[in-house]
């Protein structure tokens, strides 16, 4: 016979855990994390493919992202469960988009252009969509991406800028002297314009602090970047999962580099701009 200070799983009662209380992950609200100690005010929460996660910054404005699992944070002390806020999410900035323009509330997308912009791979275009995407539907620009610019002259050709029609291209790593400057070269012209970031990826150009991380590592020449990213920073080598990860910690244009927001915002002016 089960005495009945045991449970159905005859845990005695001075093991069990009793269930900490939870707390909506309100932002600027102060908590600890608990396996590791960092301890900041609340930025955001957001869904990502391995669960919800909460964004803490400390007093010298580092962010780090932590997953909100049971009994994870403190507070005052206090083990608490993180949950995430009911209700809508605040709003960025009022009035404004992620890029920073003014917001048109109720605004239909326009048809699209004719005229594009190409970017590189698949990550540019989400993360372009990310911070540009309400600019760029009212503007009724299309983004599409190229996977490489070695066959940029064929797709340019192909594309048939002119009057009306017009091409701007965002390129990785576009430096003098390197393969990507001298295609790019050969394709400039009045309906095309290419600018480039000097990233070796675009995941360089989000801020660390908004990742929460201390700075994007070196990787060797000869060792594949991305996998050699996430080694050095700890990360499982998951690419597409770094990747989430990376875009999920984006939320306006103020966790992204200079280098890109002005080489975006140029192309869109290209394309945008009446004949």
């Amino acid at each position: 016979m089960r005495s009945r200070e045991y449970g159905p799983d005859l845990t005695p009662p001075w093991k069990r855990q009793e269930p900490a209380p939870e707390v909506a992950a309100e932002r600027d609200l102060v908590v600890e994390e608990a396996a590791t100690g960092f301890c900041g005010a609340v930025v955001r929460c957001e869904k990502t493919a391995e669960g919800l996660t909460v964004t803490l910054e400390d007093r010298f404005g580092k962010h780090r992202v932590f997953p909100m699992v049971p009994r994870g944070f403190l507070l005052e002390g206090r083990v608490v469960t993180l949950v995430r806020p009911s209700g809508p999410a605040p709003a960025r900035t009022p009035g404004l988009t992620a890029s920073g323009s003014v917001a048109v509330p109720g605004a239909r997308a326009r048809v699209a252009r004719e005229s594009r912009i190409y970017v590189e791979g698949r990550h540019d275009a989400e993360l372009v969509e990310r911070v540009w995407g309400d600019d760029l539907r009212i503007e009724g620009v299309v983004v599409e991406y190229l996977e490489g610019v070695d066959d940029l002259p064929a797709i340019v050709a192909e594309f048939g800028p002119g009057p009306g029609r017009r091409l701007g291209v965002l390129v990785d790593h576009l430096l003098p002297g390197t393969k990507e400057h001298r295609i790019a070269a050969r394709v400039t012209g009045d309906s095309v314009l290419v600018v480039g970031h000097p990233y070796i990826d675009v995941w360089q150009a989000v801020k660390p602090a908004a990742v929460g991380i201390p700075g994007w590592p070196e990787v060797p020449r000869g060792e594949v970047w991305k996998e050699g990213v996430c080694r050095r920073l700890g990360w499982p080598a998951d690419p597409p999962a770094a990747w989430r990860r990376i875009l999920a910690s984006v939320n306006s244009y103020r966790d992204l580099d200079p280098a890109l927001l002005g080489r975006v915002e140029e192309l869109i002016d290209f394309v945008t701009q009446p004949e």
